[in-house]
């Protein structure tokens, strides 16, 4: 296999969740507020949230309009503007556990009741659903899906947006945990097997 260097880009502090621009550079929450990292050059900024000193951001996303969207542990979004430091807030009665942006909504991942909750732009939260029986990450794909690893009952859940619908729900041995959605796959690591799969969905039952 082609072998490819490593390039470590040091942070001034914690980071507790990933989102990127798909432009060359990724947002990560931190404690107050969050990091922006370029990729191409390797610096790093951070942004403080106003009021927000001492509060733990758990997940951070960001939305089509350019929005990075904080969530806190106890259930509480902050929506900030590009480059803004004031945040609105909206609660969602929910532990932030992951967020994934499709277009300008924002879903919400809760480890803890293995759900999954939708929030408009505008602050309004829309749907909920159960996801699978223990689920523990979430990402958006650029087909406008939701692809959710439920490691506890061994499956790759897919969902649709708008409305909030589970549209696949397949099995995949061996623990599933990350995932991520390319333009033709939905990749799937089995932690157990320290192995990751491929799927296309295209067709309406993922194949591997």
């Amino acid at each position: 296999p082609q072998q490819t260097s490593e390039r470590v880009i040091p942070l001034p502090g914690p980071a507790t969740g990933l989102a990127g621009d798909n432009t060359g550079s990724v947002y990560l929450s931190t404690r107050g507020g969050y990091f922006v990292v370029n990729l191409t050059v390797g610096h790093t900024t951070r942004v403080s949230v106003r009021d927000a000193d001492h509060v733990d951001f758990s997940a951070i996303t960001r939305r089509s309009d350019g929005t990075v969207v904080l969530g806190t542990a106890d259930g509480t979004l902050y929506a900030l503007a590009p480059g803004a430091t004031e945040a609105s807030r909206t609660v969602v009665h929910a532990h932030v556990d992951s967020l994934a942006a499709q277009g300008n909504t924002v879903a919400v991942l809760d480890r803890g009741q293995t759900s999954i909750v939708t929030v408009s732009s505008d602050g309004r939260i829309g749907q909920s659903l159960r996801a699978g029986q223990g689920a523990t990450t979430m990402v958006a794909d650029p087909a406008g899906r939701l692809l959710v690893a439920d490691t506890r009952g061994g499956q790759l859940l897919v969902f649709g947006v708008d409305p909030l619908i589970l549209r696949q729900a397949y099995p995949v041995a061996e623990s599933p945990y990350g995932v991520v959605g390319s333009h033709d796959l939905a990749w799937v690591s089995q932690t157990s097997a320290n192995t990751v799969i491929g799927y296309d969905l295209s067709t309406g039952i993922p194949l591997e």
